[in-house]
């Protein structure tokens, strides 16, 4: 079992098979490759994608489905390889960054989502080659507005992250 002291979670225990390995790191956080997904209870459905390399980076992130019910992945080749892959498949976790600005109002990074392979265990932001989806979706009805408030919630300290 690995440890590691986290800004978010204080101690936080996992298995070295619980980490995802991002080969390409994320944008902006190439230094690190190791993430491990942490969910709180009421905090459904919040995933915090916390590094495993750096205590300090910890990303809220939703399915995209919860943001946008009719969105649809699309991976480019080069992800796929990242990911460890020959084609698309059904399993893959598809999750959207929040973003919680101070001054508005929390949005979800559509254009770029967060892609993890249970498979392989591993995980690529995969940024899409169209402009179909926005990287400042906004977080609102039924759906969004109960999960933007409990991001809000989460990233205000009422819970870890």
């Amino acid at each position: 079992m690995a440890t590691i002291e986290t800004q978010q979670f204080g101690t936080l225990q996992f298995s070295d098979d619980a980490i995802f390995d991002f080969p390409e790191g994320i944008p902006g956080f190439e230094q690190a490759h190791r993430f491990v997904c942490v969910e709180r209870p009421g905090l459904n459905p919040i995933t915090f994608l916390q590094s495993a390399d750096d205590p300090g980076i910890c990303f809220i992130t939703l399915p995209a489905k919860s943001v946008e019910p009719e969105y649809e992945l699309d991976l480019a080749r080069d992800d796929l390889r990242v990911l460890g892959l020959a084609q698309m498949q059904e399993s893959l976790a598809c999750l959207a960054i929040v973003c919680m600005p101070q001054d508005a109002a929390p949005t979800a990074n559509l254009l770029g989502p967060v892609v993890l392979s249970r498979e392989t265990m591993r995980g690529v932001q995969a940024i899409r080659e169209d402009s179909r989806y926005s990287a400042v979706h906004p977080l609102r009805g039924t759906r969004q507005e109960n999960a933007s408030g409990m991001a809000a919630r989460a990233a205000s300290g009422d819970s870890e992250c």
